[in-house]
């Protein structure tokens, strides 16, 4: 049948090659005792180090697709705990260098033509729906009941109004701005789904 691999903790070119021959070596080994096996089985990265994605672009070439595990990245990144609360204000995912590795990860994607995916807590956010259909993300993957919220800011925005969006976050130096622009765009677009957080947008001066 249909089925994809997709390895965790990438962080080099040979992980990803070991990984393909050992699934070669376990697929010779089935059909040779007789078993049924797919023609082809699609081998993709989890991208949630910053090692795995500053080097996104070579790991592009030996897999099939990519999905990107925000909760460790983010983590990884910013050198945040995700059970600390003494530090949860700096678990920022509008942070310019997270913006700036998601970037590099879907660049490399596109340039050999593989999916990119996201999970994670920023997947099924709606506050930061804009900003990946903005960044060019291909699926997110999140709980069922994230579904609703984000699917309806996806049927109310357009191509354009995101890749807008992320342009003038483009020219944003500081979180802090990012942060308080995206909140002020939900407010004005989608007022009806927005959070109380939002409607405090915005909380720092540009």
């Amino acid at each position: 049948g249909t089925l994809n691999l997709l390895i965790p903790f990438v962080t080099t070119v040979s992980e990803i090659r070991i990984v393909k021959r050992l699934i070669a070596k376990l697929r010779a080994q089935l059909i040779d005792e007789g078993h049924a096996v797919a023609e082809t089985i699609p081998v993709g990265a989890m991208i949630e180090l910053p090692a795995a994605a500053l080097i996104a672009a070579r790991l592009a070439k030996e897999v099939d697709f990519f999905s990107v595990g925000t909760n460790d990245l983010i983590q990884y990144t910013l050198a945040v705990g995700r059970e600390d609360d003494a530090v949860e204000h700096l678990h920022q995912p509008l942070h310019p260098a997270l913006l700036a590795l998601l970037k590099k990860i879907i660049v490399a994607g596109k340039q050999e033509k593989i999916p990119v995916s996201m999970c994670g807590e920023m997947a099924g956010d709606p506050r930061y729906t804009l900003v990946l259909l903005g960044l060019g993300f291909d699926e997110l993957s999140m709980n069922a009941s994230s579904i609703p919220l984000v699917k309806e800011v996806i049927r109310r925005s357009t191509d354009e109004s995101a890749k807008a969006l992320l342009t003038t976050l483009d020219d944003l130096e500081t979180v802090e701005e990012i942060s308080d622009f995206v909140d002020s765009h939900m407010v004005q677009h989608f007022a009806d789904i927005v959070s109380p957080r939002m409607r405090g947008a915005p909380r720092h001066t540009r």
